[in-house]
């Protein structure tokens, strides 16, 4: 058997890596706050969401004597075909559930699916365990009221960066409770070791939100927090978006490779050319990447097209 990187790439994506080449060419690559002050100036200077239409309901769920800020989108044209999890992105300590609106709108809209975001607590106020708590209430709570409140037991769950590390560590929460009621999850671009253990790891061990993030933990290989180092089977089939210039590419990459050993459904998907949170930025190749998370998610969870 022989694999190389380049293996991982689907070549109908290579005619739009000159127009991704030049888009990056005058942005420069970012990194994270060095310290506390730093975290909290990002975070002062964040712009407000954009709103989308309609709004969405905001809500607070309950499970298990925990509860939770929500916000949930649902179609307008009839019921759900099924619902969606999100967890937004911000690296645990930046963003809330507004800032998905916009997305998590089109893909109300697209896929015929409800959504439900959670507004999660933020580091560094709130260090682990609070953000994997809140996710999990809200998982539990969806898994306990889905059927009554949407229609559907079709669940799914999706994050993005710092949101697909919760989405992983949701699932195992869910699956040591015996709790198998979400049937797939998208995750982009995640992080999976935060204690800088592994060489992958080892590539953003000078990012201050791990310290934030992580606060007081003794033991940062802890699954609950670097989920690379779970036992991860019986999880749901996963399709992992990933850019190749992104420097969690060879986290994303070890944990496909432990999830596939594990038995674990893994669709990894590659983007050339593209660096990390690419799906959020105006090219075609992030636009081909939402095409594909859509279709995946239409086969999970969502309306299927008129032609299927």
């Amino acid at each position: 058997m022989r694999l190389q990187a380049s293996s991982l790439i689907d070549p109908a994506l290579l005619p739009l890596v000159d127009e991704s080449r030049a888009f990056y060419a005058s942005r420069r690559a970012g990194r994270g706050p060095k310290s506390r002050s730093e975290l909290m100036a990002v975070r002062e200077a964040m712009p407000a969401p954009a709103e989308c239409r309609p709004s969405p309901s905001v809500e607070t769920v309950s499970s298990g004597g925990r509860s939770v800020p929500v916000r949930i989108h649902t179609p307008t044209d009839g019921a759900a075909t099924g619902v969606l999890l999100e967890m937004h992105t911000g690296g645990f300590y930046l963003g809330s559930a507004a800032g998905s609106d916009v997305r998590n709108r089109r893909l109300v809209d697209a896929l015929g699916i409800a959504v439900v975001s959670v507004d999660y607590r933020l580091a560094p106020e709130n260090p682990w365990p609070a953000a994997p708590d809140d996710c999990e209430t809200a998982a539990l709570w969806l898994a306990e009221n889905a059927e009554a409140r949407f229609g559907t037991t079709r669940l799914a769950m999706s994050g993005f960066s710092a949101g697909s590390t919760l989405v992983t560590v949701t699932l195992l929460r869910l699956r040591d409770r015996g709790i198998h009621a979400f049937g797939g999850a998208v995750v982009q671009c995640g992080t999976y070791d935060l204690s800088a253990q592994t060489p992958a790891g080892r590539l953003i061990a000078d990012e201050y939100f791990l310290a934030a993030y992580a606060g007081n933990a003794p033991d940062r290989t802890d699954p609950d927090i670097s989920p690379v180092f779970a036992e991860l089977e019986n999880l749901p089939p996963i399709l992992m978006v990933v850019g190749a210039e992104d420097v969690l590419l060879e986290d994303n990459l070890a944990m496909a490779a432990r999830l596939l050993a594990s038995g674990v459904e893994v669709d990894l998907r590659v983007y050339p050319a593209s660096p990390h949170a690419f799906t959020g930025h105006a090219t075609s190749m992030a636009r081909t990447a939402l095409e594909t998370i859509d279709e995946w998610l239409r086969g999970q969870i969502g309306r299927q097209s008129p032609h299927l």
